[in-house]
């Protein structure tokens, strides 16, 4: 299997992470950044947990998805 696109920042890779949701050019798990988000953490202490791995755009795009799979 190749690795899934799912927009500009999001991909599956299996080869990475067991073929988990992460964020182009990482190993950060989409799922953790939601799970940090939902505890309430900014986003700029997302950015800076992430070691300034992923920009304020991919977590927009993260949310954008989470709120579209929640409407299917």
């Amino acid at each position: 299997m190749n690795a899934r696109r799912f927009g500009r920042y999001i991909v599956a890779d299996p080869k990475i992470c067991h073929g988990q949701l992460t964020f182009r050019g990482t190993r950060i798990l989409v799922a953790d950044v939601i799970t940090l988000l939902a505890k309430g953490m900014s986003w700029d202490d997302v950015i800076w947990e992430c070691h300034n791995s992923i920009p304020r755009a991919a977590i927009a795009e993260v949310i954008r998805l989470a709120g579209r799979a929640m409407m299917e």
